[in-house]
């Protein structure tokens, strides 16, 4: 075996198809990334039998055009890693049956993987990351606050109880007008307005770290059709702005909240959602304040990618956690069930 651990990673929860090589859990040797954006547009959101379908017709071509990138072989590979979960079950188990193909054909360990431990592992790929801390999650599919002691320790203090922030983002997007996916459309548009319309903050009971985002969604939508109807005048970079400045001040004061009450000094932010330039810039404010230390991946790999994949599989590695042939998906997994 070789010194240095290279583990080809599978990414298929969602509608990228994507494969990386990575070594010793952070640096990237290959990163192919195949996006599904402009197939599910015209429809709003991820058709989850389309995106299978896509999966089918990619899966190979990613895996080959990695080792390519890379100049690798299987033998110089150490094992071959995949999401487990949580995702779209008919997207999971196309990566999952690629990579236990894969494993099987190369005797090569197989390494299941939680996407949301991936999402919090690709902070490693820039800089290791330091315990104890917190990391908020923001998705299309997650919202949550998780506390880690160590390497692989998960202990979840917070989620949303509703509609996840990302999923927030694009419903409202869809009702303003805007194209899928619409988080990238309102963090642009929001900088032309100004914050009028004042929606909810949805903050729950007094120490809860959970989150909900369903009664803000549903505020900003029926303010929209009530201006409508009425005919009156409403500027959709002003409801754009108003609705992120409601998103990001619960996200941060829950999150600076959480930060305190555990008493640790490192924060990581991570998933989709953590591309908002909004948000990125209120927590870089607000950590500088309180001499927090912040991890932000950069833009290209908040989205779904396959070396966060690796980069938190290194891990595994080490622990040997290895998962066999009858490796299925699964559509939800508690995070907490991968802490070793």
């Amino acid at each position: 075996m070789n010194e240095d651990v290279i583990i080809l990673s599978i990414e298929t929860s969602c509608d990228e198809t994507a494969c990386s090589l990575v070594r010793n859990g952070n640096e990237i040797l290959a990163n192919v990334v195949v996006s599904q954006i402009e197939s599910h547009k015209r429809f709003g959101g991820v058709v989850p039998e389309v995106a299978s379908r896509h999966h089918v017709e990619t899966i190979t071509v990613v895996i080959e055009e990695a080792l390519e990138t890379a100049g690798l072989t299987p033998a110089d590979l150490s094992a071959v890693a995949v999401t487990e979960g949580p995702g779209l079950i008919g997207a999971l188990l196309v990566g999952i049956n690629a990579a236990k193909a894969f494993s099987f054909a190369h005797n090569l360990p197989l390494i299941p993987v939680h996407h949301i431990a991936g999402h919090i592992y690709a902070n490693q790929l820039e800089e290791k990351l330091q315990f104890p801390l917190v990391s908020l999650i923001v998705s299309g599919g997650h919202t949550e606050l998780i506390y880690m002691k160590d390497h692989m320790s998960f202990e979840v203090i917070g989620e949303t109880r509703d509609d996840a922030v990302g999923e927030a983002y694009d419903k409202v997007a869809r009702v303003i007008g805007l194209p899928y996916p619409g988080g990238p459309h309102i963090d642009r548009l929001s900088k032309e307005g100004e914050d009028s319309f004042n929606f909810p903050r949805p903050y729950l009971e007094p120490g809860s770290y959970d989150f909900s985002f369903s009664g803000l969604k549903s505020a900003v939508i029926n303010t929209l059709h009530n201006h409508r109807q009425k005919d009156l005048e409403v500027k959709d970079a002003d409801v754009a702005r108003s609705f992120q400045e409601s998103v990001i001040d619960v996200l941060t004061k829950k999150t600076m909240q959480a930060v305190a009450d555990y008493e640790v000094e490192n924060l990581i932010i991570a998933g989709g959602v953590a591309a908002n330039s909004g948000l990125r810039a209120q927590f870089e404010e607000l950590c500088q304040e309180n001499d927090t230390k912040l991890s932000i991946p950069a833009l290209k790999y908040c989205t779904d990618n396959a070396a966060m994949i690796g980069a938190a599989a290194y891990h595994l590695y080490n622990n040997k956690a290895f998962g066999g042939l009858d490796l299925n998906g699964r559509n939800y997994i508690d995070i907490e069930e991968y802490s070793i």
